[in-house]
Order: C-alpha cells, then structure tokens, then sequence
C-alpha cells in the first residue's frame, strides 16, 4: 500500500508575538511526540521537505495591498510551499493521501489582504486548490474545515464558486470570533448552496460532532462528488484549548479522520500545546496511515465528563435537516438568481482585522453571466497599520470562467488603469496564471506569472 505523507514545519522562527498564542512553541510538544512515538520511522509514513511558494502560488488566490512583500515574510512562503509539495506527492500518485503540519495558519485569510486577521496572511488551503486546478486540471474540491473557529477567509475567497464546496463547523460565532458562519451564509448568488455552515454551541462534544459528519457532511461528499477532499484541520476544537469552549478528544478527531478519509489534511488553529496538539497529531497521522489509534487518550480524558445534552443534539439536528434541503435545492435559487435584473450583483462589506487593527471597505461587484459564475471586482479601501491609506481595485478572473467573462474582466482592468481613482488596480488571471498590477499614476505596470 502507499504510504501518508508526512510534512513538518513548525515556523520556529516565526511569531506574532513572544507571549502569542501563535508563537514559535506551538508545535514544539507535537515535534517531540512524533520523534518519541517513532511515527517518522514506520514503513506507513514518507516523510517530505518544505519548500517555497512562488509568488504567483500566492497571486493567484489573493490581492496583497499594495505587494507580496508588504505582509509576508520567508515563513509564509515556506507554510503555503509545504502544502504544494503534499499536493504534488498525492497527484503523482507517491502517496495515498498526505498531512501538512505547519504554521502560521490561513483560513481567515480572504482574497484581498491588508494585514493579519486571526493570526493569518494568507490562505494555505485556497493556495493549494488554485495550484492543484491549474497544474493537474481538478474541477470539483472539498473542503472540510473542523477548525472551532468559522473559516471566514476561504468562505470569502470561494464564496462566488459552486465548484469548490466549503463545509465549515464551529463554535456559534455568537460566543468565538470572527462571529460569522452561520447557517443563512450559504453561498453567493451563482454558488449558491455550496457553503455549508454548522455553528455549533460552546461545549458541544464528540457525538454532536459526529452527527453532523454522518448525517451531513458524508452524505455532501457522496453527491457532490468531489475530485478531492481537503480536511482543514484546526484543532482547537478540543476541551483544553484556551481559546474556546468546546469537548472534542483526540479520538474524536482521529475517528473524525477515519470518516472523513481527506486526500489531504493542513493544519490550521490549535492552542492547547501540551495537552491537545500531540494527542490530537497522532490521532490524525494513526487514522490517516490506517493504524490502531484506540488506545489514544489523553491523560486526564474521563468519559464521564463528555456526555452531549440533549437539547443541543436537537438543535444540531435541526441545523443538519436545513443544510441538507439546501444543498439538495440549490440549482433553483442560482436559477432564479440568474434571471434577476442587472448585470451585476453587488455587496458592500466591512472587515475587520483583529491582530493589525485595520478597518477594511468593500464594494463587490460579481458579473451575472448565464454560462459560469462570474468575475469579480473589488473596490477595497483601508488604513493600513504603517498609516498608509490605500484604495484599491481587484479583479479577479476564476478559473471556470467563460470567454465572454475573461474578456470583459481584461476589457475593465485596462480602462481602470488609466485613471487616477485608484493607487493600484490588480488583475489575477486563474486561467493564464497572471497577476498584473498597474498604479496608474505612475503609469507603471508589474506581471507575475
């Protein structure tokens, strides 16, 4: 049989912050376990190198205000590398599927970036997906997102895709950051149906969770179809983690894992770093190369303390009978939102940027095209945390875009770059792999591919 792969980077180099709950001993005590337990020595695991993004890896998904360098450093490059090189041992078939153990995180990272929110820059996961359709032509992907926090930036990036179908479950964002991701965030206008989310209340254990893997996200995956799945593996989840509420084990996420069978898994949030982040690795790297992982406990672990209350079992199956009618009909509501007035849809936003302190504006504009979902564009605006003020354009041609949609998209950016209403107007190609970026008062033009 094929062997998991295996990648480690744990960013020692990297922090926020000294006293941060994503600084440099995160991964410290989930290092030593591996090496102790022997994991890197079993004929079931391959273990692989970390490498470097190229900046168009990045490009290609977001829009880094006002460039690449401004907001990343060499660990960034290296986190959204690690993923690529999992991606190419799973496509070249060398691996049966593979786990990405690395930092600093990314879900909350969306396609235009002014700075870190939720102790995230860019988006591993979404990185990786755009690498993995352009270099080996996959249409349909999964991702499954067991992070305690909602993963608002790959919702945000593929919220206007019908292709890429995000399942998200969490703890309600009434009670944790970003407080977003409930259950009326179901997609944009021509994807709708395809964002999924279960906001979960604090304290919520093993088997609420495992309801919602059964009786929902299964039963997503088998008509979905996808051409592969991607666990975006947050952690934090567990009883111990200081950030959060919730009662997940270890076993319950190496059983999670079991279920779930991802091609590949990347981790994401976790900051329990003696108590949960060891036993929880283990469990995933156990489940993941088909080893026993019953005997996986962590030393305080009493069953006692795990029983689910019944009132939100019933909640959660309430929550699982909605998403399940509105994945089932969603070509209807993308139908009649096709024959809405108009040729674009639009949406004004506000984000907030919980490390740095930025206060972003958003006007989005998606094109309402009867033959793919659309371009966008983004007028973005911010103060950013130095006190420079940037106000930008982004546009962003998908990779399932159509002729007429590609070209109108290119058709807007050249107009846009001879104004001055803008510092810098962005074009990201996903079907030629390109990032343009033009300041027009400079008439100055930069090409990424």
């Amino acid at each position: 049989m094929k062997p998991t792969g295996l990648l480690f980077f744990p960013a020692f180099d990297w922090a926020i912050s000294p006293t941060h709950p994503e600084r440099e001993e995160r991964l410290l005590y989930t290092r030593d376990q591996l090496f102790e337990e022997g994991i890197m020595d079993l004929p079931g695991i391959k273990e692989y190198k970390p490498r470097l993004a190229e900046p168009i890896d990045i490009a290609a998904v977001h829009f880094s205000v006002p460039d690449l360098d401004a907001h990343l450093l060499e660990a960034h490059f290296v986190a959204a590398g690690s993923t690529l090189v999992i991606a190419d041992a799973f496509m070249k078939g060398e691996i049966k599927n593979g786990f990405a153990i690395i930092r600093p995180p990314g879900h909350h990272a969306m396609s235009v970036t002014h700075g870190n929110r939720g102790f995230c820059n860019i988006n591993n996961e979404a990185i990786m997906i755009e690498y993995l359709r352009y270099h080996y032509g996959l249409k349909k992907i999964a991702v499954i997102d067991t992070d305690v926090h909602h993963g608002d930036g790959t919702q945000e990036i593929y919220w206007d895709d019908p292709d890429v179908l995000y399942i998200s479950f969490h703890q309600d964002g009434r009670t944790l950051y970003p407080g977003s991701g409930f259950v009326d965030e179901a997609g944009g206008p021509l994807a709708y149906g395809t964002t999924i989310n279960v906001p979960l209340m604090p304290k919520t254990t093993d088997e609420g969770i495992h309801y919602v893997i059964d009786n929902l996200v299964l039963p997503l995956l088998e008509e979905f179809k996808p051409d592969l799945v991607i666990n975006s593996a947050g952690q934090d989840n567990h009883y111990t983690d200081p950030l959060a509420d919730m009662r997940f084990t270890a076993q319950g996420y190496a059983t999670l894992n079991h279920k779930l069978a991802p091609d590949i898994a990347v981790l994401e949030g976790g900051y329990s770093v003696e108590t949960a982040l060891p036993y929880i690795n283990m469990g995933i790297i156990m489940a993941m190369a088909g080893l026993d992982y019953s005997n996986l406990r962590e030393p305080d672990y009493a069953r006692e303390n795990f029983k689910e209350s019944p009132r939100n079992l019933e909640l959660i199956k309430r929550i699982v009978e909605v998403q399940l009618d509105r994945f089932r009909t969603r070509q209807e509501e993308i139908e009649k939102n096709r024959r809405s007035k108009g040729e674009f849809f639009s949406e004004y936003r506000r984000i907030f940027y919980d490390t740095d302190y930025i206060h972003e504006e958003q006007q989005v504009r998606l094109r309402n095209c009867p033959h793919c979902c659309g371009f966008r564009m983004i007028e973005s605006s911010a103060q950013q945390r130095n006190g420079k003020y940037y106000r930008v354009m982004c546009i962003s041609v998908p990779i399932n875009c159509c002729p007429t949609c590609r070209e109108q998209a290119i058709s807007h950016y050249q107009d846009l770059t001879r104004s001055s209403r803008y510092d810098y107007v962005y074009l990201q190609d996903r079907i030629e792999r390109q990032y343009r970026v033009c300041q027009p008062d400079l008439e100055r033009e930069d090409i990424i591919k």
